[in-house]
């Protein structure tokens, strides 16, 4: 301690030398040559132009190629390898970690000793016709092992023996057909329907209403071959051994079937493996449509009740139930011996840590697992995660950090019903509710080359008009002319074709469990085909064992280009909603979706005016916190443009009620029998999981209304979902007022 005070004096005691030090220092600071230092708006701009530069087309392929030399289904040895080297990967280009996280879930795999397939039986008993236990190998993989034959996983284990009956694309209306109009039922038999329109989940689910012992699938050439093209490998067709694999589960959100609302962790209490969610209590299986062409030839029965109930076969397409004339005796016998087992999943999760608000998340994620090889599904997505991840890791390894937390994710078992990022976001869900920004989706960036498509909350509309605006649109005829030009030109708006086509969320990919279940901002961004001219459903060779590498290089994207355009315009979303200081949401787009879509469920209501009189239903309640949305959003955009940057509480402040406004459209008790599904605004479509619906508890309790046997009950429901509609709506207005 004197030692100090001594110091201390010899400083006090020495002004001349401390006052000429001082103007020496001073000196040489004012006349030291000036370096223009970069401002904040300029490091920003070089950071987000270096970002898009440095993703490379050739990269993307290297990846595809490595990506899908192999099967690599969930659970399997392979797809853990490949979770590895991701990660490994992701350590390398930078990331601050990359860790795999596991879940013990129910998988379903075909049984290697009783191989699955269809019969046609003769009166004795004899199988007279059996279908393919397996499609023919693509060139090159003859002789790859690990390629499991096509099946439906979750399909119930059964032989069941019946009559056949054709049920078109097995929807809801197709059943009010047969069962209203025709007077056919389908009770103890066993259904064919054709994959399309609609999820193959809801097709079984359609079955076991109706009463049918087993369904079979299969792809009509109508759906899934492109007029003029030839089939795999000489075009891009689906060849007639082909058939599509996939789940036929209806989980409805719910995750792993055996611990729904919860992760799928050794301490988590399971359900018996007969007890789980949404697993069908009927055998299921997909054929292709060479074997299908057999079965429908021999129908007997009624013609198609029109046009839309023939495919392209040659075939009548008559509906049954059996077989005609000399046939009339055969029947239809199902072989299914799928098991249904507990089988470990690993994700791999990437951080890249915020250096200014790390609690703040953006999620960056899209599944890595395949029926097969995944040349589409998922791997074009799964090689875009990768370049993008490179492009943030080199930023990062030159210095720079997001402002907030990127969280990547390379999920598993999304095939088998959206399971690792469903188990993840339960294991994770009281810090995601608490700090996720938003959720962008990177599963397959193509389903076709023709233009972008678009599905998000209306909060992200005005940033993805504005990035699409800064990014070269590739396709052919367009250059040097925007993607958004590119885009608006070949897919404009229905309501508004001022404004290019954004569809709203359904589900069938990884987003479900951030936005339906905890009201997460979300969207997903991907090439797709021309919905106008191309009738065929999704893609053709979709989940089956022709999707490989060189169907991309040779039919979808020979330049990678397209595939670059969406590793740009989804790393461009990320990298704005991490580094822009105020969150780039517009709740304005909200208030004018939420009023499009109330007009919308009212002209549905309006077609029964009477019994809106009669049962004194009422939607002005409704339209009534639209309007005060609406309000209170531009409100809030006023105060938003003037707050004061500079101040970084009033920033979070704005930027935390921007953060919760698709929370406020959550309801915690959940839609009707769909507990999982919360989101009052946006649900999958009850009768395809596919397509997103608005007001999905007032449109489900009026579908169908007419047919309810106790009218007063079914208007009662109507205006419970109304009231419901009515304060979610009003109460998130709330959420955007002034913070007291």
């Amino acid at each position: 301690m004197a030692r100090s005070k001594a110091t201390l004096c010899t400083w006090l005691g020495c002004p001349g030398l401390l006052g000429c030090f001082l103007l020496g220092f001073l000196a040489g600071w004012f006349t030291k040559p000036t370096e223009p230092t970069p401002n904040s708006s300029d490091v920003y701009q070089n950071v987000r132009q270096k970002l898009v530069a440095e993703m490379k087309a050739e990269n993307i392929k290297q990846f595809l190629r490595s990506f899908t030399k192999l099967p690599h289904l969930a659970g399997t040895e392979q797809n853990l390898l490949l979770a590895k080297q991701i990660q490994d990967q992701w350590k390398e280009f930078g990331l601050d970690s990359a860790e795999l996280v596991h879940y013990d879930v129910l998988l379903s795999y075909p049984n290697e000793k009783q191989p699955n397939y269809i019969s046609v039986i003769d009166d004795q008993g004899n199988e007279i016709f059996n279908t393919s236990l397996f499609e023919p190998r693509p060139q090159g993989y003859e002789n790859v092992t690990d390629i499991l034959p096509p099946y439906n996983a979750f399909s119930a284990q059964g032989m069941p023996e019946a009559d056949l009956v054709y049920v078109n694309y097995g929807r809801t209306e197709d059943y009010f057909k047969l069962e209203r109009e025709m007077g056919i039922n389908c009770t103890g038999k066993i259904v064919v329907a054709r994959y399309g329109k609609i999820f193959r989940g809801n097709k079984v689910k359609n079955a076991i209403l109706a009463g049918a012992q087993g369904i079979i699938l299969y792809s009509d050439p109508a759906d899934y071959c492109a007029p003029g093209v030839d089939a795999y490998p000489d075009g891009w067709n689906l060849p007639g051994g082909g058939a599509q694999r996939g789940n036929v589960l209806n989980l409805n959100g719910a995750g792993d079937p055996l611990t729904p609302g919860y992760p799928a962790k050794e301490y988590t209490f399971r359900y018996k493996v007969n007890e789980g969610v949404g697993i069908p209590k009927i055998p299921v299986h997909p054929i292709g449509y060479h074997d299908a062409e057999v079965l429908l030839r021999s129908m007997g029965g009624p013609a198609a009740p029109d046009s839309s109930w023939k495919g392209s076969l040659n075939v009548s397409y008559n509906i049954g139930p059996g077989f005609a004339d000399s046939s009339s005796t055969r029947k239809v016998r199902m072989h299914v011996h799928t098991n249904n087992k507990i089988t470990r999943i690993y994700n791999v999760i990437g951080i890249l840590r915020g250096a200014v608000e790390p609690d703040r998340y953006i999620i960056l994620g899209g599944h890595r697992d395949s029926w097969v090889f995944g040349g589409i599904d998922p791997t074009t997505g799964a090689a875009v995660l990768q370049e993008v991840v490179r492009s943030f890791g080199k930023m990062k390894m030159e210095g720079w950090r997001p402002r907030r937390t990127i969280i990547f994710a390379s999920w598993d078992a999304e095939e088998f019903g959206l399971l690792g990022s469903t188990e993840w976001a339960e294991e994770n869900a009281r810090v995601l509710q608490e700090r996720a920004v938003a959720y962008i989706n990177t599963d397959s960036s193509i389903e076709g080359n023709y233009t972008l498509r678009v599905d998000c909350t209306p909060l992200l509309y005005q940033l993805v008009y504005n990035l699409t605006k800064e990014i070269l649109s590739p396709d052919e005829g367009y250059e040097n002319k925007s993607l958004y030009e590119s885009w608006l030109e070949k897919d404009p708006a229905t309501e508004n074709n001022s404004y290019p086509r954004i569809n709203k969320l359904g589900s069938g990919s990884d987003f479900e469990a951030y936005f339906q279940r905890l009201g997460i901002a979300s969207g997903r961004v991907r090439y797709t085909k021309n919905r106008k001219v191309d009738k065929f459903s999704n893609y053709p060779v979709y989940h089956t064992v022709y999707e490989t590498f060189e169907l991309v290089e040779k039919f979808y994207d020979p330049t990678f280009k397209k595939q670059l355009t969406i590793a740009q315009l989804r790393g461009k979303l990320v990298y704005e909603l991490a580094d822009s200081q105020v969150i780039p949401f517009d709740c304005r787009d909200y208030g004018e979706a939420l009023k499009g879509y109330s007009n919308r469920i009212y002209k549905l209501a309006k077609k029964h005016e009477e019994q809106l009189k009669t049962y004194k239903v009422l939607f002005d309640p409704l339209f009534s916190a639209v309007v005060n949305f609406s309000k209170a959003a531009a409100e809030f955009h006023r105060r938003l443009e003037q707050v004061d940057k500079k101040d970084p509480v009033a920033v979070r402040i704005m930027n935390d009620q921007l953060m919760f406004i698709e929370r406020a459209f959550i309801d915690p008790l959940g839609l009707p029998g769909r507990k999982f599904y919360r989101h009052v605004i946006f649900a999958p479509s009850s009768h395809n999981k596919y397509a997103g619906e608005s007001f999905p508890g007032i449109y489900d309790a009026m579908f169908d209304i007419e047919s309810k046997a106790d009218q007063h009950e079914a208007w009662e429901e109507v205006k419970r979902q109304i009231s419901t509609a009515a304060f979610t709506v009003q109460a998130a207005a709330g959420t955007l007022k002034e913070v007291a």
